[in-house]
């Protein structure tokens, strides 16, 4: 059985078995989150009936130590829908305005189209989460989902795959053990993601992969005594070819935030690079050049 289907069958047997899980108790939530990368509607069900612990006044050490320790009992069944607006936008500039998306090559390693929409293999997904969930106190409504932490099982669907601005039919899965959160106060916005997994590919020229990846991002709207770790963001991602073990693509992006002064925004600006190897694809995917691809990130966004 191909590990795409397998996965598909796993994430069927969890919703059945997660519905007679649930008791009359049970509180179901939706949430939205809005972001020009990536948006998405998420529907929270209790498996124990009792509603989300909440962590009131944790530091951010604190915060993962309770996600951690709680790890291997799942509490939450989650379902969301989402999808990557400018990486999506990226790939409709290339079509159907060819032209003006040949004008933004500046360089054979910069592209200000694919620069700032780059670093995204999907447009879209369909993911399951089994784990826990922690809630914060936070100034945004519950609905916006600026609340929570997780730990846990993710289990990510989709049809279509991103190469160069380019849409591709591929069924692919993807299954990770996740940490990840955000947390909304009046002085300050904090966002972590660490993950560790294996992606799948139904598509015959593009590799499987395992990875693992670190992000933490923090904005600080009052003053600010450490300039490296306030204001400031990172995030690092390593795929490796599930065939040979040898790396197949690199992510790093650092930004540095610069809020208003008068009110709760800030300007964030993001610079990096995403390097793949020539064995990331194959057949009628491989590129033309068999050296590495380099592509430099310009990540401009605001955040409130």
């Amino acid at each position: 059985m191909k590990p795409i289907r397998f996965l598909v069958l796993l994430s069927i047997f969890s919703l059945l078995f997660a519905g007679n899980s649930f008791s009359e108790e049970k509180a179901t939530t939706f949430e939205l989150q809005l972001d020009p990368y990536y948006s998405a509607i998420g529907v929270y069900n209790s498996l124990t009936g009792k509603p989300i612990p909440h962590l009131k006044g944790k530091s951010e050490t604190e915060i993962y130590k309770r996600l951690l320790s709680k790890f291997y009992m799942p509490r939450t069944l989650i379902l969301e829908a989402s999808i990557n607006p400018l990486p999506y936008g990226g790939t409709l500039i290339r079509k159907h305005n060819k032209r003006f998306y040949d004008d933004t090559q500046v360089s054979e390693s910069l592209n200000l189209v694919k620069s700032v929409t780059a670093g995204f293999e999907e447009p879209w997904a369909f993911s399951i989460f089994l784990g826990n969930v922690v809630s914060f106190d936070s100034i945004k409504s519950d609905f916006l989902g600026k609340r929570k932490g997780y730990s846990g099982l993710l289990l990510d669907l989709g049809n279509k795959h991103i190469k160069d601005n380019v849409l591709i039919d591929d069924n692919w899965a993807q299954m990770e053990l996740k940490l990840k959160g955000e947390q909304i106060l009046k002085d300050r916005s904090l966002t972590w993601s660490f993950r560790v997994g294996s992606k799948f590919h139904e598509h015959k020229d593009i590799s499987d992969s395992f990875f693992l990846g670190f992000r933490r991002s923090r904005t600080d709207f009052k003053q600010s005594g450490n300039f490296w770790m306030n204001n400031s963001g990172f995030t690092y991602a390593s795929y490796f070819s599930q065939t040979n073990f040898k790396p197949i693509k690199h992510i790093f992006i650092v930004d540095k935030k610069f809020p208003f002064k008068k009110s709760r925004k800030a300007f964030c600006l993001g610079l990096g690079f995403v390097w793949e190897s020539n064995n990331k694809y194959s057949g009628n995917l491989a590129a033309q050049d068999s050296s590495p691809n380099f592509q430099f990130l310009i990540r401009p966004n605001l955040e409130f």
